[in-house]
């Protein structure tokens, strides 16, 4: 499996929130080419302002495999992560981040510039299908109009 097959899952998620009318950001957490976490923003609808996709996801994995750490996951996401969803994985030490769209409002790298907020061995690749992911949020904040 390649970036754009675990990203289209990401997508799925942000759809679900999308129609759930939840800011559409998705995620899915990939560890050993298997998906062990998803999760889409639900902040509307558990009236939480951290109900954001990485956190839910991340929240998931950590149960799933009864660890606060993941060195050895990816997580892909289908917007740059907030500077607030940036901290909980830089605690969470996760090998990869792969995200599709840039959020140039409320992305970290808003706050941050060029120096990454993520765990010094976190690799992170941007721009995976991210037409796509941009489209998506677009589409969602025309509606809203």
């Amino acid at each position: 499996m390649d970036d754009s097959h675990y990203m289209k899952q990401a997508l799925a998620q942000a759809r679900q929130a999308f129609d759930e009318e939840e800011v559409p950001v998705g995620a899915v957490i990939v560890l050993q080419d298997r998906i062990i976490a998803r999760g889409f923003n639900q902040v509307e609808k558990l009236n939480d302002c951290t109900a954001h996709a990485e956190i839910i996801a991340l929240t998931s994995a950590f149960s799933f495999l009864g660890s606060k750490y993941l060195m050895d996951a990816t997580l892909y996401v289908t917007v740059e992560p907030c500077l607030m969803c940036a901290g909980a994985l830089y605690w969470s030490k996760i090998g990869a981040i792969v995200y599709g769209a840039a959020d140039e409002k409320n992305g970290h790298r808003r706050i941050t510039g060029t120096v990454s907020p993520f765990h010094p061995k976190t690799v992170v690749r941007t721009g995976v299908l991210g037409d796509e992911c941009t489209t998506l949020m677009k589409d969602f904040f025309a509606r809203r109009r």
